[in-house]
C-alpha cells in the first residue's frame, strides 16, 4: 500500500481500510496519485476533490496537511494545515461542504514534501472549530476530538521547491 511506503500511515494516520472513493484533481485536470510529484506552481488553487460511494445524507470532512514542515529531516512544525473541508454531502464535491480553513497553496523550501488529503466520515452534519495555528496541526487529535474515527480515503502527493530551470 503506497501510503505505508510512503510514511502516511504511521508520521499522519493510523492503518485503516479505505471505504470511499476520493478523486483529486488539480487544474488542468490533474489527477493526484499516491507519490506521485506535482509542481507547486501547478497546486496554486484549491483543487476539485469528489466522494464517491455514498448518499448525499453522509457527510465528510476533509483535510489537507503537509506532515514534511518545514523540512523532511527535520519537520518540528508537523503538521502544517493546507485545507479543512466540514460537511460535504456524499457523491458532491469539496465545494459543497463548509471551508473552515481556507486553502493555501503547498510552498515547500527544503527538501521533498508529502501533501496529504484525508477524508472522514462524519457522525452526522456537525460544526467544527478551526485550530489555533495551521503549525503544530495533529490529523488524528483533530480526529478524535470531533469524533470521526479513522479516515475513509486518502491520497498523498510530491512537491519540493521549484527551481527556475524546473519551472515549465
Amino acid at each position: 500500500m503506497p501510503l505505508i511506503v510512503g510514511g502516511v500511515i504511521g508520521d499522519v494516520l493510523d492503518s485503516f481500510t479505505p471505504t470511499i472513493t476520493m478523486s483529486v484533481h488539480y487544474h488542468g485536470n490533474q489527477q493526484v496519485c499516491n507519490g506521485h510529484e506535482l509542481y507547486p506552481s501547478s497546486v496554486t488553487i484549491r483543487p476539485r476533490v469528489e466522494v464517491q460511494g455514498a448518499d448525499m445524507r453522509t457527510f465528510f470532512t476533509l483535510i489537507l496537511t503537509d506532515p514534511d514542515a518545514p523540512g523532511p529531516s527535520d519537520p518540528y512544525l508537523r503538521e502544517h494545515l493546507h485545507w479543512l473541508v466540514t460537511n460535504i454531502p456524499g457523491t458532491t464535491d469539496a465545494t459543497f461542504g463548509r471551508e473552515v480553513v481556507s486553502y493555501e497553496m503547498p510552498r515547500p523550501n527544503i527538501g521533498i514534501h508529502r501533501f496529504v488529503f484525508v477524508l472522514f466520515k462524519q457522525r452526522r452534519r456537525q460544526t467544527m472549530n478551526p485550530p489555533s495555528s495551521r503549525d503544530g496541526f495533529n490529523t488524528r487529535k483533530f480526529a478524535e476530538e470531533n469524533g470521526l474515527g479513522l479516515p475513509v480515503a486518502a491520497v498523498y502527493f510530491n512537491a519540493q521547491r521549484e527551481t527556475a530551470a524546473r519551472r515549465r
